[in-house]
């Protein structure tokens, strides 16, 4: 059986049984008077027999009294007796309803007596001992009377509005704390334009845009760019969460939305930040049979507030997500949303600025280049950058230096992009077949002059991967070419090639199973998305590859069995070819494939430039031979 704490109690008792306990807390408060009360009178009867009426009046004859206290109310006298210890308690002796006969002796034997009385302690202690229970029963009844308020404030308030305001944003972040997304920058210039000085516009005839759509991939900086206009606009800002609006209850987002506007009308012009709209804007009627539910009711209000009947002059919303295609195409139309800024991930040069941002506060040394970083990080957004410069930093107080050094940036960034380094492995027959899967991709891709450069071979097991090796480009590539896509794919079947050629096609692994998967996603993409197969330049496929619950589930099929056979037959021949053409390579270049592994097993670790340098002389002794032949 389970026992429970006084926690695990207060969390599991019910409305009744918290009633049964508290009526138990007031009847034991209640008996307490009764106890304390009760206390002296057991006292008494221990000390009463100590001394009879009879035997008070045979000590005071025979001169044994020194003193005797009377007390009528008690009906008791307290005695002091000449034998007794001077600090010792008086003798209580029960007297009579007349005690003439007491008072005759005491007087004939020249005794002092008094007359006292303890009514008035007995009232200041039976006062105390009430008090003992009624205030803590008060004290009970003013906390369940407070939690009461506190729930019917809550009630009342349930339909208002919970967006943070604040009159003048103290963000603590401006436009030069933002960098890698100039175009967004000088869009969203405008926005703190028109805020400050809107007669510059108006004179001229431009209207005021009511609302901004930021649009990326997580992490970019979308959320950073509101910050940043609401640090320089000066202005009254509002900031909420799009799942703020959505309760279970029927009613409570409109009614929370027409409260953030009717707030904001009060203090135009002013900015409203949602964060994450597609929790509330997603496309209306989108399930199955429609729908009429609160999350639409919700979209319904904020589309009128923002472009309805009335207008709201001076107010600009300014909102962010990374789902733009599930919006509503009310939502988007000019009028509610009349900018959408695209904020994508940092070029080179972004990526530049970005670091050169986030190491203001870090101590790096001066042998860091920070172009080499970003030049070794493309497709990292701004915070994977200021995550990356994070570890290195964090990895430089734990190995106790004083500056962040290369050493330090090259562990972060493999620790980013692979995960936490493990245990090296032991010099085994399954560490040299990790070394030969691992130079076989190196050396194909290193082969091949439409590959990107390898950056890095290594044995050291980061994440689910027991080797890597990593490729970096020399520049931004918007486009890729179908040589460079059958390129890649060719460098990535490498590792199995190797595996292949050295062990046999019975001790092939399941290291190769990632490198198998890519390589039929790339060469999927070729045939049904770009074109660049037999079939011709058709795109099979739609972009939108997530069912869209209510629109999508119906779909039919974009094309026919026999066009499906054709594309699995494509995307066979074309991987068949990267594999024959990959396995040629490490045959011909069989020795420097061995010098390779061998050098990767000692060292565990091969920079691209020793990597490259080494093939490079291969290659050309190789050239000299053939010649001389």
């Amino acid at each position: 059986m389970r026992s429970f704490g006084n926690k695990g109690l207060k969390k599991h008792q019910k409305p009744h049984q918290r009633l049964a306990l508290t009526g138990m807390l007031a009847a034991g408060l209640i008996m307490l008077p009764g106890v304390f009360g009760g206390t002296p009178a057991l006292a008494q009867k221990a000390e009463r027999d100590s001394l009879t009426y009879g035997e008070l009046i045979q000590k005071t004859r025979n001169k044994q009294v020194a003193k005797v206290e009377l007390d009528e109310q008690e009906q008791t006298a307290r005695v002091y007796l000449k034998n007794q210890k001077p600090d010792a308690n008086p003798v209580t002796v029960r007297l009579l309803e007349q005690n003439s006969e007491l008072i005759t002796e005491l007087k004939n034997n020249k005794v002092d007596f008094e007359e006292v009385s303890s009514a008035n302690s007995r009232a200041a202690v039976g006062l105390l001992i009430n008090l003992m229970w009624i205030l803590p029963l008060v004290a009970l009844m003013l906390l369940f009377l407070r939690r009461s308020t506190n729930a019917s404030s809550q009630a009342m308030n349930f339909g208002k509005s919970r967006a943070r305001f604040q009159m003048e944003a103290k963000t603590g972040v401006k436009f030069e704390d933002v960098a890698g997304v100039e175009e967004a920058k000088e869009e969203l210039q405008e926005v703190v334009t028109f805020l400050r000085q809107p007669e510059k516009f108006t004179a001229v005839g431009a209207r005021i845009p009511k609302g901004v759509l930021l649009i990326g991939p997580p992490g970019t900086g979308k959320t950073l760019l509101a910050k940043a206009i609401a640090g320089e606009a000066a202005v009254p800002f509002f900031s909420i969460s799009g799942s703020e609006f959505v309760e279970m209850f029927v009613g409570v987002g409109a009614s929370r939305v027409r409260d953030l506007f009717k707030k904001a009308k009060d203090n135009a012009p002013c900015l409203i930040f949602i964060d994450e709209i597609d929790a509330v804007g997603r496309q209306r009627g989108a399930g199955i049979g429609g729908g009429n539910d609160e999350r639409e009711q919700t979209l319904n209000q904020l589309l009128t507030e923002m472009d309805g009947f009335e207008g709201n002059t001076g107010i600009i919303i300014i909102a962010a997500t990374n789902r733009p295609d599930v919006l509503d195409s009310a939502l988007l139309r000019p009028g509610r949303f009349d900018r959408q800024v695209m904020v994508d991930a940092p070029d080179l040069k972004g990526r530049l600025e970005i670091l050169t941002v986030h190491a203001r506060n870090k101590k790096i040394d001066p042998s860091v280049s920070l172009e080499a970083i970003a030049r070794r990080t493309p497709g990292f957004t701004g915070a994977d950058l200021a995550n990356l410069l994070n570890e290195a930093a964090i990895l430089t107080a734990r190995r106790r230096k004083e500056a962040v050094t290369l050493l330090e940036v090259d562990a972060a960034v493999d620790r980013v992009v692979a995960g936490m380094e493990g245990t090296p492995l032991v010099d085994s027959k399954s560490k040299r077949l990790i070394a030969y899967h691992e130079v076989g991709h190196a050396l194909v891709g290193t082969l091949m002059t439409e590959h990107d450069p390898v950056q890095k071979v290594t044995l050291i097991p980061r994440g689910q991967a027991q080797g890597l090796t990593w490729f970096t480009p020399n520049e931004e590539q918007g486009l890729v070419s179908r040589s460079q896509l059958k390129a890649r794919i060719t460098a990535t079947l490498g590792g199995r090639a190797a595996e292949e050629i050295v062990f046999g096609k019975p001790e092939v692994t399941t290291g190769a199973s990632s490198d198998l998967q890519q390589v039929s996603s790339m060469a999927r993409q070729m045939v049904t998305k770009f074109g660049m197969s037999d079939l011709g330049p058709l795109s099979l496929e739609s972009q939108n590859t997530e069912v869209f619950l209510g629109r999508d589930w119906m779909a039919k099929s974009e094309y026919s069995e026999e066009i499906a056979a054709k594309i699995d037959r494509q995307v066979r021949e074309i991987i068949i070819h990267c594999y024959i053409h990959c396995k040629e390579l490490l045959e011909e270049n069989r020795q420097l494939m061995e010098s390779l592994v061998e050098l990767l097993v000692e060292q565990e670790t091969i920079d691209g430039d020793e990597f490259r340098k080494i093939v490079g002389e291969s290659t050309k002794v190789t050239d000299k031979v053939a010649v001389s032949g």
